[in-house]
């Protein structure tokens, strides 16, 4: 039991530093980049962390399957504190670009564990509440993030948005050492090829989002690498994703699913402080309230979301998440200005019940659905799927308000929202029910 804890402990804080640095720097980048000088590679700080973030959570999975949970956790956790070092010692952008990278593949590293680990540990029922308990670590930073950003920038030094970071990994290395896992890993040759095919195609596709020039060939390029990978994998004895796993009909949709419905919304709340402020009149504090419905509404429903899946098995519960999200969709597709931060607040929220209900679901499916030794890899290539899906959505929402200045284009920007959803709904169609009689047997049995 008391190694159950230390191991929850450690995903914990890790999950909270890693939320964190997905945010903190979107108020304090600005003095930081004004400190260190190019201004032109302010977009590739945010960048570098995103795309080494996304691509190596897969990656991680698969090597975890082959390795073991605890050694690749904790590499996460090293990598993810050397790289917050260096951050917080940068002379230059240059610098600072480079060891955000590192950051990132630290977090990528550590991103999929806390559904992985509680994958392994905790029977169906209670899979839902600690999925709950991760969730609230993203509400916690969202909150936590700009007020500590503001805190060190105007009392001590945009330095420490990286430093602060050093204790809280200690400790989540130093609680996760007592852990004395079980699981068995399937020795296997690992595939550093598709690792390699995998990560340029997947970057080159990512910086398609970010680069002002020049991306219909970095989109080609990732393309033309990941059909490369493709092609790759289907020869290997023990590929990076295997393509058996991706056979399932059920495991199959409900990635793209997952793709399809952060694309739609899972983005949106970048976009709705900024709607209040510019519209509705909204201070920076009461623009940010309703991320907080966000993490509400997600756990109201991630707590008994486990017991409804042995009740109702996986389709009925994806199908109500889904339209719940159409349904958020048609409210904010009908926002305008005197909307207020009370409507807005509502309209995420159901954005949250939606995700919520359809993330717990989807991660409980994936885990049960594919073989012992492929959970690490099932559960972290949906994670990638949506983290994919979300960069595109946020990516094309952006384009539209660059597009189209002014309140009609946050109004188009919904409208793609709402008629995605519609999208993702058609998708989740396309599972097939499975319904779990009863828990299956943990692989770890924590001491």
């Amino acid at each position: 039991m008391k190694s159950r804890t230390f191991v929850l402990i450690s995903i914990v804080l890790a999950m909270l530093v890693a939320s964190m640095d997905s945010t903190i720097m979107n108020t304090t980048m600005p003095i930081v980049a004004q400190e260190l000088g190019r201004f032109d590679l302010y977009a590739w700080s945010f960048a570098a962390y995103m795309i080494f973030n996304t691509v190596l959570a897969p990656v991680a999975g698969r090597v975890s399957d082959l390795f073991g949970r605890k050694k690749v956790f904790a590499c996460g956790i090293l990598l993810f504190l050397v790289g917050s070092l260096l951050c917080g010692l940068s002379q230059s952008m240059v610098q600072l670009v480079i060891f955000r990278a590192v950051q990132g593949i630290g977090a990528g590293v550590m991103m999929p564990f806390p559904m992985i680990i509680a994958g392994d540990l905790f029977s169906v029922e209670n899979r839902g509440k600690i999925q709950a308990l991760f969730t609230s670590m993203w509400g916690l930073a969202a909150v936590l993030a700009p007020m500590l950003g503001a805190f060190f920038v105007e009392y001590l030094s945009w330095r420490w948005i990286f430093y602060v970071n050093l204790p809280i990994c200690l400790l989540a290395f130093l609680m996760l050492l007592p852990y004395k896992e079980v699981y068995q890993p399937k020795p296997a040759k690992v595939d550093y090829i598709g690792a390699i095919l995998f990560t340029i195609g997947v970057s080159a596709l990512l910086l398609v989002t970010v680069l002002e020039k020049n991306q219909v060939v970095s989109g080609v390029i990732g393309v033309i690498f990941l059909v490369w990978f493709y092609v790759f994998e289907r020869k290997q004895q023990s590929p990076l994703v295997p393509l058996s796993m991706l056979s399932d009909q059920t495991i199959r949709w409900v990635n793209i699913n997952g793709f399809v419905a952060c694309l739609s919304l899972f983005g949106v709340g970048s976009f709705i402080p900024l709607f209040l402020q510019n519209f509705a009149g909204a201070s920076l504090f009461m623009s940010g309230l309703p991320l907080l419905g966000l993490a509400a509404g997600w756990m109201v429903v991630a707590v008994p979301a486990g017991k409804w899946v042995l009740r109702y098995g996986f389709r009925p519960l994806l199908l109500v998440g889904n339209l719940l999200l159409v349904l958020s969709g048609v409210l904010l597709a009908l926002i305008h200005s005197a909307s207020g931060v009370g409507y807005a607040t509502l309209c995420i929220t159901v954005v949250g019940l939606a995700f919520g209900l359809t993330s717990t679901v989807s991660i409980i499916a994936v885990q049960q659905l594919a073989e012992a030794h492929q959970r690490g890899i099932s559960t972290s290539f949906l994670m990638f799927c949506r983290n994919i899906g979300t960069a595109v959505g946020v990516t094309i929402m952006g384009a539209i308000l660059n597009r189209t200045p002014g309140i009609t284009g946050f109004h188009d920007l919904f409208l793609f929202g709402f008629i995605s959803t519609l999208v993702a709904l058609g998708t989740s169609l396309f599972i097939r029910n499975r319904k779990l009689e009863m828990s299956p047997t943990r692989v770890h049995q924590p001491e």
